[in-house]
């Protein structure tokens, strides 16, 4: 093959794939990333270690407690009815979680939907008893 067709060719063909990758570039599909070892790749990793950690806090901080909510806080839980959470509230005090399951209160599947947002405080188990 002649060199002087092989050139064109060449060129053509790197535009035909460079194109595109670019355009999704633009468009925010494929995310640009520094080079592992920059400065703005260790900004990087700052900031996500930050995105998770507020994430972390804020799932932890929007537990319920099982021993205080209210009817309408339990509504909220994932796989929980009005017929359930009336079921918890009656079943008071839970000296833990998996109260509910000891209690048959829910399912194993529920539970495992279910156990990452309640929790149980010890402090509030004696204030209950002696209501």
């Amino acid at each position: 093959m002649n060199p002087r067709r092989l050139i064109p060719l060449a060129s053509a063909l790197a535009l035909a794939v460079a194109l595109p990758l670019a355009a999704r570039a633009q468009q925010g599909s494929v995310p640009a990333r520094p080079s592992p070892g920059t400065r703005a790749a260790k900004q990087e990793t700052v900031a996500t270690g930050a995105r998770r950690t507020a994430k972390h806090a804020t799932m932890h901080a929007a537990r319920v407690d099982l021993n205080t909510a209210t009817r309408v806080e339990l509504e909220k839980l994932p796989g929980v009815s009005e017929t359930i959470a009336d079921q918890i509230i009656a079943a008071r005090p839970f000296k833990s979680r998996s109260e509910l399951l000891g209690k048959k209160l829910v399912t194993k599947v529920e539970y495992e939907r279910l156990r990452s947002h309640v929790m149980v405080r010890a402090g509030h188990l004696a204030s209950n008893k002696s209501k």
